[in-house]
């Protein structure tokens, strides 16, 4: 994870049509830690969503083949069931439950060590790139966590 640079998936382990599965290592160190909280430091929980989130989207760019940018649109019953430290070991999967009408809604969940940390119900928009150096870069973060089938530029 690179928390100031809100890239919180860093690598891919399973990805096919309607699910992906991937790998986030909280770092020991960021200032997110130093306001959350001092003397008990733990990842906000808006990050963990934001991870199932990002989860979703590489789901999803995976599926249409980089053919649109998928935005966060909605979150549903997130449960946050856990507290995540510096250093914690991230299982991350998102699992397409519909997709149509230029939104797709999926289900993201997170564990470590076993244990269910969250889930949420989590909708997206689907949209043209608004510019070709985001779908670039979107391909380039694609490719450096090691989604497969992804385009050349």
């Amino acid at each position: 994870m690179r928390l100031e640079y809100f890239q919180m998936i860093d690598h891919v382990t399973e990805a096919g049509p309607e699910r992906l599965a991937a790998e986030a290592r909280v770092p020991e160190a960021s200032p997110v830690f130093e306001g959350h909280f001092p003397g008990h430091p733990i990842l906000p929980g808006v990050l963990l969503v934001e991870a199932m989130a990002q989860a979703s989207g590489y789901l999803l760019l995976h599926r249409l083949g980089f053919a649109r940018m998928p935005f966060l649109a909605q979150v549903r019953e997130a449960k946050l069931r856990s507290f995540v430290a510096p250093g914690a070991a991230l299982s991350v999967e998102a699992a397409l439950v519909h997709e149509g009408s230029g939104y797709a809604v999926t289900e993201g969940r997170i564990s470590a060590g076993g244990r269910r940390i969250c889930d949420a119900g989590l909708t997206l928009r689907l949209l043209d790139f608004p510019s070709p150096e985001l779908a670039a870069a979107m391909r380039a973060q694609a490719a450096r966590i090691g989604l497969p089938g992804v385009p050349a530029p």
